[in-house]
């Protein structure tokens, strides 16, 4: 039975599995207007012997049981969603509307080109906004996420140094970087060889230095990097892998501090993946659909991933999947296409100066958050930062309160928490980042929140280590959560 908290008092609901009766229904179907098949004929071995023991319930107990798992849920539409490195930023609904419009909704994914030219005209000019943005010459809208993003380019790097009759297997990882990008070596048959950072958080040409040799085949770097921090000396960097013929993959799931101000390609930069779900307020796919694109210099256009969208002479787009070199196909059809909608709607509302103001609003918040916060809490980098602050909880340990009791005890005052315990190279870590769309009300209600919490930790912890305590659910054991998950619901036993 699940509990729900409201004005003191426990309001106890079955779950959904747990209501209805036999016959009950909330559809009326008609009668079929075809022969009725033989269902052995159709399924064979695969038939059932008995219906599923699925719940028969009316409509307003399925709508009320949705309506309630949304009350119990937390989303950027509720409030400020500060979690650092993924960029939870509000997606505006004219974004929704666009990629609803019947005629791209509808499209079938294996239709002609000739039956999708308006569909191939957006994803050809949302590539050319996007490599425009960061200063690459092509763009591949395929990955369906970062993560797949960062595969491909390390195929592709992969796949050009083999055409040049190479194959170094090292790639540099910096202690900031994000957890993904060594999985991403991994799955390519590539070793990832981490190095440290300096003692301000950023690369430091002179330490990189002993790494960078002819068995390097590419440096990924995240800029700004996941303590939030811009990478100053990363055109130096990036000439240095070239010098030894590697070749330089840039993280770009922090864009959301760069763009329309900076573009990772004048750095340097050969290959890089977007986070749409980040930067360009398309939603997180959540294990959905989500978009990840790749941006490439000139010299890695034959290892793309196909089909390529090209125009004709004639004006007219083409799906071309002839290319030798290429990496192949990395899913099905041609990506995500309801994303790029939302992109590309995005991009046009914003325009150039739009997604400007959007980068410096970004890093104006961030800086407020660090001066507000710091004057309370230990800020490992108490410097001018990008899009994201870094604060620990250095300075509670005394008092037996750790960086999980201070995000748990977050819920409590209507916040989501932030980031926690990463990244790894500050100990008790919460990474913040406000992003462009919040406003200093809801700024400053997060740092009286901050500010509150913190005089509990020091005057009654255990306030603070038995949070949350006005959550549907109190505190979970998410040890037990992670090792014996309950995926699926088992009806009850006869006895």
């Amino acid at each position: 039975m699940a509990g729900e908290a409201t004005a003191g008092l426990t309001l106890t609901t079955p779950l959904l599995f747990e209501q209805g009766s036999q016959g009950r229904s909330g559809a009326s179907i008609p009668s079929l207007d075809v022969p009725e098949c033989d269902p052995e004929a159709s399924f064979g071995e695969l038939l059932r012997d008995e219906p599923a023991p699925l719940p028969e319930v009316s409509e307003p107990e399925l709508f009320r049981h949705y309506v309630r798992l949304s009350r119990q849920n937390f989303a950027i539409d509720l409030g400020l969603y500060p979690l650092g490195s993924c960029t939870m930023k509000y997606n505006p609904k004219v974004n929704e509307w666009a990629a609803r419009l019947p005629g791209f909704a509808g499209l079938h994914p294996m239709a002609p080109s000739s039956m999708i030219q308006g569909a191939l005209r957006l994803m050809w000019r949302l590539e050319r906004g996007l490599a425009e943005i960061c200063g690459m010459d092509r763009v591949s809208l395929h990955p369906a996420a970062g993560a797949q993003g960062e595969f491909a380019g390390l195929m592709m790097i992969r796949a050009w140094h083999q055409d040049q009759g190479r194959s170094p297997k090292k790639v540099l990882i910096p202690d900031t970087a994000h957890g993904t990008n060594p999985a991403s070596c991994a799955l390519n048959g590539l070793e990832a060889v981490p190095f440290p950072v300096g003692g301000d958080g950023t690369v430091r040409a002179e330490q990189l230095a002993p790494f960078v040799d002819d068995q390097v085949a590419a440096l990924m770097i995240t800029n700004p990097n996941t303590v939030g921090l811009f990478e100053t000396e990363l055109a130096t960097i990036c000439t240095m892998v070239h010098d030894k013929g590697g070749l330089v993959y840039g993280d770009g799931a922090n864009l959301n501090a760069l763009m329309g101000r900076a573009r990772p390609g004048d750095f340097g930069i050969d290959v890089m993946q977007f986070n749409l779900h980040k930067t360009f307020t398309t939603p997180h796919g959540g294990g959905g659909p989500g978009c990840g694109p790749i941006a490439y210099k000139s010299r890695l256009e034959p290892y793309a991933p196909t089909p390529v969208v090209q125009q004709g002479e004639d004006g007219a787009f083409v799906l071309e999947e002839n290319r030798p070199k290429s990496i192949g196909r990395l899913r099905s059809f041609h990506g995500n296409f309801g994303m790029m909608v939302r992109a590309y709607a995005y991009l046009r509302e914003m325009g150039s100066d739009g997604l400007r103001q959007a980068t410096e609003r970004a890093v104006l918040n961030a800086n407020y958050l660090r001066a507000a916060l710091s004057e309370t809490w230990d800020t490992p980098y108490n410097t001018v930062c990008m899009h994201e602050v870094v604060i620990s909880d250095k300075h509670l340990r005394p008092h037996h309160v750790t960086t999980m009791d201070i995000a748990k005890r977050l819920m409590d005052y209507g916040f989501h928490p932030p980031t926690v315990y990463f990244p790894l190279v500050v100990k008790g870590a919460m990474l913040i980042e406000p992003t462009e769309t919040e406003n200093k009300q809801s700024l400053d209600l997060f740092v009286d929140a901050m500010r509150s919490i913190d005089e509990e930790a020091r005057t009654d912890p255990e306030t603070v280590t038995h949070a949350p305590h006005l959550t549907r659910l109190r505190r979970l054991d998410e040890t037990r959560a992670a090792r014996n998950p309950v995926l699926r619901w088992k009806p009850p036993s006869d006895s």
